[in-house]
């Protein structure tokens, strides 16, 4: 039995609105995907794979079987949201699946998306608050993944949680970050009925550190969480970076969602029509991508500094580490240019950006094929014509500048990351601990703050 790639929408159909692109699994395709785990005996996707420990092949047992309720019991015994890592995570697990080994991993991502909206559709998914309080409470500064995670988990202990949001409703990049079309903000909504029910208390629209003080919210609680993800992106200070046209990746993705959820009256940036040209080769430039593809872009392409991955896992990363290879995103099949070795020199254009001009890049790589330093390739610059520019380079922490962290004197490491101070009960949690990463990986930060 071989694993099943037929999980999207068609594409003429899903370009078409803003819907998830990933169709709903039949319960007997996944009873079928499911049964080709091996049931290992030592399980990888479990103890080395996924961050939050989840029981894989107990979950896949138990939907071969049909058996949906116990499915979702072990399920939920470690995952907090798996509606959302069901959508978006990489799937970890399956990269470190024993099956990978010798054909392809099994199916585990779908399933588990399959298993919390059966449970949702038959009211299994009820609010958890605690057996008793324990007369503490817990300030959290950011209401992203990591931030959701540590006031859920702080809450069934017992402990008075408020989330305090800056922006207007609660999610952090899983709602303003991620497009619609790969995560349904309903889900988000539906998630934050079942906390508030639990007694998490939600306050948005206030930026700690600016609207009220981060020094008076400590000595108001008993503990404080911070959860502010890495706010910091990636820019290109290359000459014309002041062109008109040029803009940060999340300033169209957050606007497109905002837009699509009833926030603004209109998107701030739009696309149709135009030769868009997505800076940078990971998930945010993908979801560039998909987003000017839906406007009905004249033309995408995507570069990125960095060679082309390989088409199978590279020798520098052997089972059961995350392998180096080439992934294509949904996005990138509806319609894309990808560009590899390809180095930023100048916007060009006068009074709007007309493109960018780059130069080819030659890099030396490790014996085992991991790339390590490049050079610039001589006589090779081009400019690529373009109407609108995204930068989709990454994030570089936290900036030393917030009031955030001079008010609750929090240190540094040398890449911004801050640490907690464990003395004065203040936790950092998620991307502004750990540098940008997974949203699982945040998820499961959360739920390690030491406390009782």
């Amino acid at each position: 039995m071989q694993r099943t790639h037929d999980i999207y929408r068609p594409i003429d159909e899903r370009t078409c609105d803003w819907r998830e692109v990933e169709r709903m699994l039949s319960d007997a395709e996944l009873q079928e995907q499911t049964s080709r785990c091996m049931n290992c005996g030592q399980p990888f996707c479990h103890a080395y794979g996924c961050p939050l420990g989840n029981l894989v092949p107990d979950q896949n047992r138990a939907v071969a079987q049909g058996d949906w309720r116990r499915a979702f019991a072990l399920l939920s015994a470690n995952s907090d949201f798996p509606e959302f890592t069901s959508r978006i995570c990489p799937a970890l697990c399956e990269a470190s699946c024993v099956h990978g080994l010798d054909e392809e991993s099994v199916m585990v991502r779908q399933s588990e998306k399959r298993i919390i909206e059966t449970a949702f559709a038959n009211g299994w998914v009820t609010p958890r608050p605690p057996e008793k309080e324990n007369g503490k409470s817990a300030a959290v500064i950011g209401a992203g993944p990591a931030g959701l995670s540590a006031a859920v988990t702080l809450r069934r202990k017992g402990w008075a949680v408020t989330v305090y949001e800056k922006r207007a409703n609660v999610g952090g990049l899983l709602r303003y970050g991620i497009p619609c079309f790969k995560l349904d903000k309903s889900l988000i909504d539906r998630r934050r009925a079942i906390l508030e029910a639990e007694g998490v208390r939600f306050v948005t629209g206030i930026e700690v550190g600016k609207d009220i003080s981060a020094e008076w919210l400590a000595k108001q609680n008993d503990a404080v969480v911070v959860a502010i993800g890495t706010p910091a992106a990636r820019d290109l200070k290359i000459p014309g970076r002041h062109l008109p046209g040029i803009h940060l990746a999340l300033e169209l993705l957050e606007g497109q969602n905002r837009f699509l959820t009833g926030e603004i009256a209109a998107p701030p940036i739009d696309a149709k029509g135009k030769d868009v040209l997505v800076i940078g080769g990971g998930d945010t430039g993908s979801d560039c991508v998909g987003t000017a593809i839906r406007h009905g872009a004249k033309s995408v392409t995507q570069i990125e500094i960095m060679p082309r991955p390989p088409d199978e896992r590279s020798d520098s990363t052997p089972w059961p580490l995350w392998p180096y290879m080439l992934r294509t995103s949904s996005s990138h099949k509806e319609g894309c240019v990808r560009r590899w070795n390809l180095n930023s020199v100048r916007f060009v254009g006068e009074n709007h950006v007309q493109g960018v001009e780059v130069e080819r890049v030659v890099w030396t790589q490790s014996p085992e094929g991991r790339p390590l330093k490049f050079a610039a390739a001589t006589d090779s610059r081009e400019v690529i014509p373009a109407d609108l520019v995204f930068l989709a380079m990454g994030f570089t922490g936290v900036p030393a500048d917030m009031p955030l962290v001079a008010q609750l004197g929090l240190k540094q490491t040398p890449r911004t990351a801050l640490v907690s101070d464990l003395s004065r009960k203040i936790f950092c949690v998620g991307d502004c601990a750990s540098g940008a990463s997974l949203v699982v990986r945040a998820l499961a930060s959360g739920k390690t703050i030491p406390l009782d």
